[in-house]
């Protein structure tokens, strides 16, 4: 039977539409490629010191881990410190991002030593969306009220960083990381991503359900929206160092090692 235009059309649109749903699902249907390196980027009001302790825990398993100090003032700086890390890596390597750092794993993803990305109660936007306008589409979670500018440079209170982004810390451990918490620059915020790479790499995600933070169910709409394998983890905004074991068991899944 010929097949007319319109439909010819819609066949093809169909068959598209099909194809970004299956690379969009690669993590949940395709073994893992084997990778022996990982690089850890940090977000907002931290430093790379707040992946120390899933850091020991990748390393005792074999991999090679690398931390990036985000400078945190613009977005194309920020991106660039990633990939000179990426650059230096000598072959498949896991990005993660935790929080902010979720712009950076979706722009720099894409860099062909990147074989799976990780996102852990991160940001995860489209190319050239508005984050800000998409996190608007959910009720804002407490810690936005509490961060302050000096000028151009902004910065989480000690209640809100106490309370907000570290509440599942003993109270003496997250008084120490919001000593060491790195002052942002306000054009950090207005960036926005040019690639999408959970478009085209398998992608992890795990959401925080205590978060205060980024809305959990924000962080639920984006994992699905990539087809993320999605774990979910009672925790604070900062599961990487109150569940560093959960965290690093997902890391190791991405990397195509034994957790």
């Amino acid at each position: 039977m010929m097949m007319n235009r319109r439909v010819f059309s819609a066949a093809l649109v169909a068959g598209a539409a099909a194809t970004l749903l299956s690379s969009r699902g690669m993590a949940a249907t395709s073994a893992p490629v084997k990778a022996r390196n990982v690089v850890l980027a940090h977000g907002l009001f931290a430093d790379g010191s707040c992946w120390t302790e899933v850091i020991a825990r990748l390393q005792a398993a074999g991999l090679n881990a690398t931390a990036v100090q985000n400078p945190l003032t613009t977005l194309p700086e920020a991106a660039s410190a990633v990939k000179r890390v990426l650059d230096r890596q000598d072959g498949p390597t896991v990005l993660v991002g935790h929080s902010f750092a979720g712009m950076l794993v979706t722009e720099t993803g894409v860099h062909q030593n990147v074989s799976a990305l990780v996102y852990v109660a991160a940001r995860a936007p489209d190319a050239g969306e508005d984050y800000t306008a998409l996190a608007k589409t959910y009720p804002a979670p407490p810690a936005s009220a509490g961060i302050v500018f000096d000028g151009d440079e902004g910065r989480l209170s000690e209640a809100a960083f106490l309370r907000d982004f570290a509440g599942d810390l003993p109270e003496a451990k997250a008084r120490v990381l919001y000593a060491v918490q790195q002052p942002f620059q306000k054009a950090l915020l207005s960036g926005k991503t040019t690639e999408a790479a959970w478009r085209s790499k398998p992608s992890w995600y795990a959401v925080s359900t205590e978060d205060r933070t980024i809305n959990p169910d924000l962080e639920r709409f984006m994992a699905k929206r990539m087809g993320a394998k999605t774990i979910e983890v009672k925790a604070s905004h900062l599961s990487l160092i109150s569940h560093p074991d959960e965290i690093s068991r997902l890391i190791l899944e991405a990397a195509g090692a034994a957790a």
